[in-house]
């Protein structure tokens, strides 16, 4: 049974970084293509960044830049580092195998002054 369970969101100010991570159990980070997704209130979930099983990794454009993906294999773990947050940035965060239908519950992440 896949199980993916997100952590580390929380309410930051304009400009602040959080690191979220992605704790995967039954899947393999490595033999996976894993992504992270956002969803904001009253908006559609939309692809923020994933990371292929070769590494390469994809952004979307409202995040190039600022967030960085990537994957400890011996924890079996993805993070989303996310630097220079904004406004909005606000979401719930959820964390994907790629094209899966293996979902995390989210974690919360509130960008506010």
């Amino acid at each position: 049974q896949v199980q993916l369970v997100e952590s580390g969101g929380g309410l930051v100010q304009p400009g602040g970084s959080l690191t979220l991570s992605c704790k995967a159990s039954g899947a393999s980070v490595r033999l996976n293509a894993m992504a992270w997704y956002r969803q904001a209130p009253g908006k559609q979930r939309e692809l923020v960044a994933r990371i292929t099983t070769g590494g390469n990794t994809n952004y979307a454009d409202s995040v190039k830049g600022r967030f960085t993906i990537s994957r400890d294999n011996g924890k079996n773990t993805v993070y989303l580092q996310m630097n220079n947050l904004k406004p909005e940035d606000t979401a719930v965060y959820y964390c994907n195998v790629f094209e899966s239908q293996f979902w995390g519950r989210g974690t919360q992440v509130t960008v506010s002054s």
